[in-house]
């Protein structure tokens, strides 16, 4: 087997590796209970995922400017889904839609009010 055959190989192993990230987030999303788990669920294998299938799309295509793309693309996601996430976990602690005796830490609970008028500081 040549260099070529190797990498269409790989790439096959990366994109069907990806796919099958996707999936289980997406499984992950209408599975779990509540918005934090769901959160990590849409975030961490969907990124990764991603990842893999980028990776199986540059070995495939073997082009410069194709490459450059994919870069680009990966860099962009991995830049923007940690704070996607930071916010909707954000909304959803402000909402009351965490369920709060499940967090191990909370550090914006009680203990972290503004003693003066009550309100998170």
């Amino acid at each position: 087997m040549n260099w070529s055959g190797a990498a269409d190989v790989a790439a096959a192993v990366c994109m069907v590796t990806g796919a099958v990230l996707c999936v289980l987030a997406g499984i992950g999303l209408l599975r779990l209970p509540d918005v934090l788990t769901r959160m990590h669920a849409g975030t961490k294998p969907q990124t990764f995922g991603l990842l893999l299938v980028l990776i199986g799309a540059g070995l495939r295509l073997r082009s410069g400017v194709d490459m450059g793309t994919l870069v680009l693309v990966g860099l962009f996601q991995l830049l923007t889904v940690p704070v996607a996430a930071h916010m909707v976990a954000r909304a959803a602690y402000r909402a009351g839609r965490v369920d709060r005796e499940h967090l191990v830490v909370d550090e914006y609970g009680q203990e972290s009010r503004n003693p003066s008028d009550g309100r998170p500081r």
